[in-house]
């Protein structure tokens, strides 16, 4: 059933903040922009890693009414090489620490912040993740 990260999204009360971090934090400008043409953007996305993954930000006018206001709910842990490294990085932007850095058995290692617009961002090395890159 579930086949593989389609699209993670995050929501920005200032969207053009929100692009303008991510795109210091990646060191990519988003691909995508809606409605674009000149008109205001209510969305950006990203491609990035191994797989292109995409990463987009909605503005939060658009947000479904039950989201929450406050970090939390489900957190998407990216694979990183350097975890400390990473997480030294994003706290150095300006993110919150969310959940330390916790080792979860060898070859797995965890940690996650809040973004500066509310978003729970995680990031991880993964042992799997680099034997499944492998294949």
């Amino acid at each position: 059933m579930l086949r593989g990260l389609a699209t993670v999204t995050l929501w920005a009360d200032d969207l053009e903040a929100a692009k303008a971090w991510y795109a210091d934090l990646l060191g990519v400008e988003p691909y995508f922009e809606r409605p674009g043409n000149g008109l205001p953007a209510a969305y950006y996305e990203f491609r990035i890693g191994d797989h292109q993954a995409e990463l987009g930000i909605i503005d939060r006018r658009y947000a479904p009414p039950a989201a929450p206001a406050a970090p939390g709910g489900a957190i998407t842990h990216w694979h990183v090489d350097d975890v400390q490294g990473s997480l030294d990085r994003l706290l150095a932007m300006g993110a919150t620490l969310h959940t330390p850095l916790t080792e979860h058995g060898p070859g797995f290692v965890a940690a996650s912040v809040a973004d500066p617009f509310g978003n729970v961002l995680g990031v991880m090395y993964n042992s799997h993740y680099l034997e499944m890159l492998g294949r």
